[in-house]
């Protein structure tokens, strides 16, 4: 066995898709209209791997409550430090960087559009 994707679900379909490719290089692998049933599914990839997240757009849907219970996905960067300062000067929201108690930074958070967040760990 092995993953094959994360879903989410997105208010703007295109704000979501152009954030990624922005944030993190994402292309974008297929993507599934269904217009009978109102809803599109985009399928993002990182360059070289196959892992997919699905942007789920369901049409005229509100913004989503993201409740308590997603705490986050976590994309590995190696340029941790480069990367978070560009996508400060995109004008992302960002943290700084951190680490678990007792380490030396290795990870920071980026939000998406929808409220979701990333963390970016080396």
């Amino acid at each position: 066995m092995k993953m094959a994707h994360t879903c989410v679900r997105v208010k703007d379909l295109d704000t979501s898709v152009k954030f990624y490719q922005e944030a993190f290089d994402f292309e974008e692998s297929r993507r599934r209209d269904f217009p009978d049933s109102k809803f599109t599914l985009v399928y993002l990839t990182l360059p070289g791997d196959g892992y997919e997240l699905e942007l789920t757009y369901n049409y005229d849907h509100a913004a989503y409550d993201l409740g308590d219970g997603y705490g986050h996905i976590a994309i590995k960067a190696e340029n941790l430090e480069t990367l978070q300062e560009q996508h400060k000067a995109k004008g992302f929201t960002v943290t700084d960087l951190k680490g678990l108690p007792g380490t030396d930074p290795s990870y920071y958070f980026i939000t998406d559009p929808d409220g979701y967040k990333i963390e970016v760990i080396r």
